[in-house]
């Protein structure tokens, strides 16, 4: 082991303007990096580490498991001013069982880790486990340990094992030209609950104490929001279909941003189509009260963990229709800068940036981009 010597002066004591700030890099920067300082694994075990939704390791008998960790931080991913503790519990394991289906694998077990600040109840902290409770009875899963600290704030962390057969799992590197991309369920009903939430949290603190904002409109909305479902039926009505995407990922970052990822992993081109996104009408509905263009919250709005897909055409017909949309296709690139195109609604083919939700680069979760 060689350690830096302690002569050697620590970053976090040198000026902060010769060092580089988080968000300069980005969230996804920021995993390039972690990636290149710990290089390349010599485990034999181990299938697929930093570059998925979750890691992959062999275990007994051609079975693999997978491994992931997610971090729901207040004031970061939520707020407690709009967010019942009871939904956050089951987000909280959601979103961390999507990062398991998103590889066709079912999860096992959890591990929960929770800071605790001094305002938080006994009461309030039982409420947050009976959310855990309830995603366990969901996804057929238990919670088999975990870890409490006092902090600051209100944070979750959790960690989920799945398993698969290792030739049933699927990665984001499989993508092929020709296969069409597809979507589960809707596209920014989830960013549009959002911006309701915090709308009624900014009238709440203007207005007197017995003001009680006309949510019903909204109820899907907000419902995606507070406590979206993983997609984990879709995945084993697949199986029992016997079949399996080339590529998947959920979409906790926004559709662009997850395309982008399928395409960047396999050096590949998309096509979307404007016209082809699957938006509940409600979602449309609440764009048009904040005077917004609903496309943007189905490409970047994020958190609505469907899963994004490529499949051959020719495969489709084993799958419900009612169960996906196809949004585009995978083609070649032809052009290196912009290798994904979405043709809008009026005929314009244009480039699609990645955009999505960034830890570092921006406001946080619980104030949305502009």
């Amino acid at each position: 082991m060689n350690l830096q010597d302690p002569s050697q002066q620590d970053p976090s004591q040198q000026d902060p303007s010769q060092q580089t700030a988080l968000a300069e890099i980005g969230e996804f920067g920021l995993i390039a990096m972690m990636r290149d300082t710990l290089g390349d694994p010599t485990d034999d075990a181990l299938v697929s580490g930093i570059a998925d939704d979750a890691a992959v390791y062999r275990v007994d008998d051609g079975r693999a498991h997978v491994l992931t960790t997610d971090t729901l931080v207040e004031g970061v991913h939520f707020d407690r001013a709009f967010m019942p503790m009871e939904h956050l519990g089951f987000k909280a394991l959601s979103v961390n069982v999507s990062d398991v289906v998103a590889m066709n694998a079912s999860p096992r077990y959890a591990t929960v880790s929770i800071g605790i600040p001094q305002n938080v109840s006994v009461e309030m902290i039982t409420t947050v486990y009976e959310g855990l409770k309830q995603a366990c009875d969901a996804y057929d899963m238990h919670i088999v340990g975990g870890d409490t600290n006092a902090s600051h704030g209100l944070s979750l962390s959790i960690s989920v094992v799945g398993a698969a057969a290792e030739e049933d799992v699927v990665y984001r590197t499989g993508a092929q030209v020709g296969d069409k991309i597809c979507v589960t369920g809707d596209l920014g009903s989830s960013y549009a609950g959002l911006k309701v939430l915090l709308r009624n949290r900014e009238r709440l603190q203007e207005q007197e104490e017995d003001f009680e904002p006309d949510l019903d409109p909204y109820s899907y909305v907000i419902r995606r929001h507070l406590a979206p479902p993983a997609q984990l039926k879709t995945v084993r009505d697949w199986g029992d279909a016997g079949v399996q995407p080339h590529a998947l990922i959920d979409i906790s970052d926004g559709l662009s941003a997850e395309v982008h990822h399928i395409c960047e992993a396999g050096d590949l081109g998309a096509q979307l189509y404007e016209p082809a996104l699957p938006i509940d009408p409600e979602t449309r509905n609440t764009a048009t009260d904040f005077g917004e263009d609903v496309t943007i919250y189905a490409l970047f709005g994020g958190e609505d963990y469907e899963l994004v897909f490529t499949i051959p055409e020719d495969e489709l017909d084993a799958l419900d229709p009612q169960t996906y949309t196809v949004v585009g296709e995978i083609v070649e690139p032809d052009d290196p800068e912009h290798p994904i195109k979405i043709q809008r609604a009026h005929g314009e083919n244009v480039p699609l940036q990645p955009g999505g939700f960034d830890h570092f680069d921006g406001p946080s979760a619980t104030a949305p981009p502009a």
